[in-house]
């Protein structure tokens, strides 16, 4: 399968020691920026790390330019076949894990430093016996009212979404689970919510679509989602845009990204409007070693809304306007 038209890359500048840790890395998963958009936390699956990198957004002469000058590389023993990956805040991560569970860890105070760090599991997060985790794959965090947080756990191969409620002040102690999405799930291998907290996008790996829930209505596992995007081959990563007008979606079996346009809402079945080539050729020829792999899985954009980092084992980290993904420029 051949590119799409390539968006406009950003510049990315990194120091030998930085490059050298993304080399090691190997297969990669999901992205994410921190909080105040400092750090970029990279899933590190099969060596069992979550590589955490310094970034900064600056102006260039010729548009935004991303530098990294720092790294740590994380290990845990909340942390195994790491696949999920988002901040709770500054300085704690929640971690999904396909063979090891979800974790809540803390992050070591100080830079990086460029080095090797144990980190402290605050919690492990394990459902309870009627809604245990299973297989998890990727997350998201909820913020919820008098300071409680969310944790939105896509069950890789129990085909569900589960939600884990915990109250930071009480060291994240888990009063809460549900089984909150089934219905139309088949591997579900990514997940976001959208900015106002209407709605839920899991990527449906064994439907190749993305499912899209209203959480405005009542949600469970016999809640039949709202919106179907179709022509995902294998949807991964996505993000909603700051406005949530747009859904941006990683394929993982094309060297593509797609982009769907909400239009005068996300119910019913919509096709993408725009899809964009993020790898050549060769490198995503190089990564397919079956047709649901060789194309990227991670992905996010930066909190400025600015850039577009992904990420697949061939390719481990690149950066793309937002504009000319979506077509603005």
């Amino acid at each position: 399968m051949t590119p799409g038209l390539r968006p406009r890359e950003v510049a990315f500048t990194a120091t030998a020691a930085v490059r050298g840790a993304l080399a090691r890395v190997g297969r990669t998963e999901d992205v994410r920026f921190s909080p105040d958009n400092r750090l970029l936390a990279i899933a590190g699956f099969e060596r069992r790390v979550c590589l955490l990198l310094r970034v900064a957004i600056e102006a260039g002469s010729d548009g935004p330019v991303v530098v990294t000058d720092d790294f740590m590389e994380i290990t845990s023993d909340g942390i195994g076949e790491l696949h999920g990956v988002d901040f709770i805040d500054g300085q704690t991560l929640a971690v999904a894990n396909r063979d090891a569970g979800v974790a809540i860890i803390r992050l070591p105070p100080g830079a990086p430093a460029g080095r090797k760090h144990r980190a402290d599991v605050l919690r492990h997060v394990g459902g309870g016996p009627f809604r245990r985790i299973r297989t998890p794959g990727s997350l998201a965090i909820g913020r919820l009212p008098a300071g409680q947080v969310a944790l939105f756990v896509c069950n890789n191969y129990a085909h569900r979404v589960t939600r884990h409620v915990t109250a930071p002040r009480f060291g994240y102690l888990n009063w809460r689970n549900d089984v909150l999405l089934r219905q139309g799930l088949d591997i579900p291998d990514g997940i976001a919510l959208s900015g106002d907290g209407r709605w839920i996008a899991v990527s449906s790996h064994g439907t190749r679509d993305i499912k899209l829930y209203d959480a405005a209505a009542r949600l469970g596992p016999d809640a039949e989602p709202a919106g179907v995007l179709r022509q995902a081959n294998y949807p991964h990563g996505l993000r909603f845009t700051a406005d949530d007008r747009h859904i941006v979606v990683a394929d993982a079996a094309s060297p593509n990204l797609h982009v769907y346009d909400r239009g005068d809402g996300w119910e019913g079945g919509r096709d993408p409007v725009r899809s964009v080539g993020v790898l050549d050729e060769a490198t995503f020829l190089r990564g397919r070693h079956n047709p649901e792999e060789g194309g990227p899985k991670g992905l996010d954009i930066d909190r400025t809304g600015r850039v577009v980092a992904v990420t697949c084992e061939e390719q481990q980290l690149a950066f793309f306007t937002l504009s000319s993904v979506l077509g603005n420029a």
